[in-house]
């Protein structure tokens, strides 16, 4: 009789030749479909990785208007919308001025390389403009947006805060990495569908036939 294994080392050189014992009575069909539904789980994972927001774009906001809508893109992905609301500025307290208000909002962003647009609409009349930056990596990078009836202006604030810059992919690779996974992806869960809906018949009716020929026929 052998003797139990008493390490760690050994339960682990046990537990592999078991774990692999049980992989070779699996079918190769079986194994091959396994295989794929692992690649797949791993590519959504990675997915995931390079897609989240880790870093953050922090909009401030100085305009003109009694009551506009505001909106902004991030590579042409619809991003936020807001409201911007003003006051009457009086000088000295007593003249009425201008009218003006301020918006700061912090909106997640993927780190990379961005396009960022920006609309500010009023009763039907709009105005847009757009800029690109460069996000950090568990940072935030503040816009200021200047938004008058006359016009509108996007400038960067010079730095970033938060945090430091991490190595990163590049800013294309970034970007169309997310579909290139969900692709793959998507295809090999095709491709799994298919297979199930192809082998499920098949896969039944030996189920059926080993229930008829394992199951004792009743005496005559």
């Amino acid at each position: 009789m052998d003797a139990a294994p008493t390490t760690l080392r050994d339960r682990a050189v046990l537990f592999l030749e078991q774990a692999l014992q049980r992989l070779r009575a699996i079918p190769v069909r079986a194994r091959v479909v396994l295989g794929l539904f692992l690649l797949a789980a791993l590519l959504f994972a990675i997915h995931t990785a390079v897609t989240s927001k880790n870093s953050s774009l922090r909009l401030k906001v100085q305009h003109g208007f009694r009551s506009a809508d505001i909106s902004v893109w991030v590579d042409g992905d619809f991003a936020y919308s807001g409201k911007l609301t003003g006051s009457t500025r009086k000088k000295f307290g007593l003249i009425p001025e201008s009218v003006g208000g301020s918006l700061t909002e912090l909106i997640p962003v993927a780190s990379g390389r961005h396009q960022v647009r920006v609309r500010v609409e009023e009763y039907g009349s709009a105005q847009e403009d757009s800029t690109t930056g460069d996000f950090v990596r568990n940072a935030s990078q503040s816009l200021l947006v200047s938004a008058r009836p006359s016009g509108m202006a996007l400038s960067w604030q010079s730095g970033a805060s938060g945090g430091s810059e991490a190595p990163s992919m590049p800013g294309w690779l970034e970007r169309y990495a997310g579909s290139i996974f969900l692709s793959i992806a998507g295809s090999i869960i095709s491709a799994l569908t298919g297979f199930a809906i192809r082998e499920a018949p098949g896969y039944l009716r030996a189920r059926k036939a080993a229930s008829q020929t394992s199951s004792p026929s009743l005496p005559s």
